[in-house]
C-alpha cells in the first residue's frame, strides 16, 4: 500500500512538473550571419553534430518537449548559442570558434548525452580529422 502511494506522488509530481514553462520555447531565432566556412563538408558536419545547441536552426526532438528533459534540452541550446552561435556570427559579441576545434579535438564537445541517441555523431579518424581542420581554417578567419 506504501509503494502505491508513493507511486501515486511520483506520477503527480512528473505530471505537475509538465506545467512548468520553462523548456518549452522551441525557437529557432532567424539567421543573421554565418561564418565563411572553408568547405560544404565542414558546414554539413558541423551542423550534423553542433548545429542543435550552436546555431539558430536546432532540431527540437520529440523528448524536449517532456519536463524535466526538457529543461536539459533548453539549458543546452542556451548556453551553447550565449557561447557560440553561427548564426549570429559577427554580430553576437561572443562568438568562441577559435576554441570549437579544440572542444571537438579534446571529446568535450559534444556532450555524451548529446551523441548518445545520435549515431551519426560517431565520426571515422579521418572525418574527424578532416573536421577539426575545417573548423580551425573556418574559425581562424575574422
Amino acid at each position: 500500500m506504501k509503494s502505491l502511494k508513493i507511486l501515486g506522488v511520483i506520477l503527480i509530481l512528473f505530471f505537475g512538473i509538465q506545467f512548468i514553462p520553462y523548456g518549452k520555447n522551441h525557437t529557432n531565432p532567424q539567421i543573421v550571419e554565418e561564418p565563411q566556412w572553408d568547405s560544404t563538408k565542414t558546414r554539413t558536419t558541423f551542423f550534423m553534430l553542433c548545429g542543435d545547441c550552436h546555431s539558430n536552426e536546432t532540431k527540437w526532438p520529440g523528448y524536449s518537449n517532456i519536463a524535466p528533459i526538457s529543461w536539459l534540452v533548453q539549458n543546452d541550446v542556451d548556453e551553447g548559442r550565449e557561447h557560440l552561435n553561427v548564426s549570429m556570427w559577427n554580430v553576437q559579441k561572443r562568438n568562441n570558434g577559435d576554441e570549437a576545434a579544440d572542444e571537438y579535438e579534446e571529446g568535450d564537445m559534444p556532450p555524451w548525452i548529446y551523441r548518445l541517441p545520435r549515431p551519426q555523431t560517431k565520426l571515422s579518424t579521418k572525418d574527424k580529422e578532416d573536421f577539426i581542420t575545417g573548423l580551425r581554417a573556418t574559425f581562424s578567419k575574422k
